[in-house]
């Protein structure tokens, strides 16, 4: 199985297409290490972006996920680790 990657620029296109951007938020700018909450992402909307990267990655998130992952940065390592996971299958 050929390895997948999990970039910035996908989560902020999934962000984006699920859940829109609030207009005090930027994100094209540096949001890497900022949490999700101060982005303006709430639980609803997170839950939404799990539910498309799973659907996009073909990949099963923890429910914890995004509890113990609070920013961007965070969370694209954490889904490359399930990606990696899966490809050394």
């Amino acid at each position: 199985m050929s390895k997948q990657e999990f970039t910035a620029e996908d989560l902020k296109r999934i962000l984006l297409e699920g859940a829109g951007a609030g207009e005090d938020v930027d994100l094209d700018g540096d949001i890497l290490d900022i949490d999700f909450e101060e982005l303006g992402y709430e639980s609803l909307a997170l839950l939404e972006t799990g539910g498309r990267i799973e659907r996009e990655f073909a990949i099963s998130l923890d429910d914890d996920i995004f509890a113990d992952n609070r920013t961007p940065r965070a969370l694209v390592a954490a889904i490359n680790v399930y990606l990696d996971e899966l490809a050394s299958v």
